[in-house]
């Protein structure tokens, strides 16, 4: 699922293609939106919020849209012939006479009045991109569940709105936290919210995602799908398991050694040693 920066800057393009401009184009390919048709209407902004993408309307109403794991929008220059994926995968068009936005399996698409915008997005968190942004109220709310691991409550919108798996990963790493360590023994939780925004911000604004500040491939993270690689600090094999209750598990990388906690003592047994390599240091 794409993180909140990504989210930001997608929504952050379409602004720019069409804000301000009357929409010529407008058609919501799902069945409860088949008729909807905004066309003389003018895109007044496009925001995002946490992983939402909210295309704001001057008659009074916003197109919601989430992106999920396989969503995405496109621009193309009006009158071209969209061709980034089939056809059969557009769920919207809206276009102006010189850009036209396409979104390719975006899911969750709503038209709402901007008033009833809440009805959607009152249960997130402080958005860690947003405007609104509130360290202390993020960091209350992950209090408010001691003994929840910090790697499950960090994915939790609830808490903090926009942070995904990435993040969650190297953010726990920066401060040296296990992922299983329970919430109420992380002894410095606003320094973490302030890393995991931090990471976040320095990214937005481009496509390419870097959490080490190095941009060559493969070089761009910590430990973020590097698992039996060894730790760019110690050495020690990257580890990975699955975090959290199915049928919403996620995927987690961390060094055992760098990140010490609970599961130096029963977390999921470490990976064979790779070729060449020493068994991974518990």
């Amino acid at each position: 699922m794409p993180e909140g920066d990504t989210v930001w800057l997608t929504a952050k393009r379409l602004h720019d293609a069409l804000a301000g401009q009357v929409v010529t184009t407008f058609d919501l390919r799902v069945p409860q939106l088949a008729t909807s048709d905004l066309t003389g209407d003018t895109v007044r902004e496009v925001a995002a919020r946490g992983k939402h993408i909210l295309m704001r309307f001057a008659g009074g109403l916003t197109l919601h849209s989430h992106l999920r794991m396989d969503g995405s929008w496109h621009i193309v220059a009006a009158g071209r012939r969209p061709s980034a994926q089939p056809a059969h995968r557009i769920r919207a068009l809206v276009g102006n006479e010189r850009w036209q936005a396409v979104g390719y399996r975006v899911h969750d698409l709503r038209l709402v009045r901007a008033a009833d915008e809440g009805q959607l997005l009152d249960h997130l968190g402080p958005d860690l991109l947003g405007p609104d942004w509130d360290a202390a109220e993020a960091v209350r709310r992950l209090s408010a569940q001691p003994d929840r691991s910090v790697g499950e409550a960090l994915l939790d919108q609830r808490n903090l709105a926009g942070i995904g798996n990435l993040y969650k990963c190297e953010a726990l790493f920066v401060e040296r936290l296990d992922p299983w360590t329970p919430v109420a023994e992380v002894t410095d939780l606003p320094r973490l919210v302030t890393t995991t925004q931090r990471l976040m911000r320095a990214n937005r604004d481009h496509p390419e995602q870097s959490t080490t500040g190095l941009r060559g491939r493969g070089r761009e993270h910590w430990v973020y799908q590097r698992a039996g690689a060894p730790c760019r600090r110690c050495r020690t094999v990257i580890r990975h398991a699955l975090q959290g209750l199915a049928p919403y598990q996620r995927d987690t990388f961390w060094c055992p050694t760098c990140q010490p906690g609970p599961t130096a003592v029963s977390g999921p047994p470490p990976p064979a040693a790779p070729p060449g390599r020493s068994a991974p240091r518990r």
